[in-house]
Formats: structure tokens, C-alpha cells, sequence
């Protein structure tokens, strides 16, 4: 096998592994929109335009913490432990919004110097 044949070579298994990066790119580009996809229909049952618009304005502010929110009322709802109405009206989303908060902050913990 000559160099001009042995580049060759290693061009065609670089360009083929270059190929196949790029469909598994793709194949979890579609995954990952088809779960987007996922949780906007499900939190649209979940909340009501007032509450759905109030998780946009956290996800502005604090995009992990409105991630964190969503995930978590998809377990709720999923579980069947939201009660009430869904979707949740603003004022449920509000107080289910200050339990979680409450909650984080229990984790939170600080150590002071005496």
C-alpha cells in the first residue's frame, strides 16, 4: 500500500466518522425536540395562560430554576398528585410556586463563624 493509498484510506474513515456524528447529532437534535414538544402539551394541561406566562417569566430570569418547576409539576400531574383543577389557575401555580421555594431553601444551608 503506497502513502497516496494509506491517506485515502484514512480520509475515507475520517469523513465516514465525521458522517456518523452528524446523523447522531441529528437523532438526538429530534429527541430532544420531540420532548420539548412532550412538556409543552403536557403543561399546557397543567397551567393556565396566566400560569404558563408566569413560568415564561422565570425561565427568563432563572432558566434552571423554571426547567426545575416544569419537571417537576410534569412528575405531579403524571403521578396524579396535583389536586384541584387543571389546568392549574395562576393562584394554585403561586402557592405551588412558594412550596417549592420554601422547600429549596430548606436544602440551603450556611455556616457561620462564632
Amino acid at each position: 500500500m503506497s502513502n497516496e493509498e494509506e491517506l485515502e484510506e484514512i480520509r475515507r474513515r475520517k469523513l465516514a466518522q465525521l458522517q456518523q456524528q452528524a446523523a447522531q447529532q441529528e437523532v438526538a437534535e429530534q429527541q430532544r425536540e420531540a420532548f420539548e414538544q412532550q412538556k409543552y402539551l403536557i403543561m399546557r394541561k397543567i397551567l393556565d395562560p396566566e400560569g404558563r406566562q408566569r413560568l415564561e417569566n422565570i425561565r427568563i430570569v432563572k432558566p434552571e430554576f423554571a426547567e426545575q418547576i416544569e419537571l417537576q409539576l410534569i412528575q405531579l400531574y403524571q403521578s396524579g398528585r396535583l389536586r384541584g383543577a387543571t389546568p392549574l389557575p395562576d393562584k394554585a401555580f403561586k402557592g405551588l410556586l412558594e412550596q417549592i421555594t420554601r422547600s429549596e431553601r430548606k436544602k440551603d444551608f450556611k455556616i457561620k463563624n462564632l
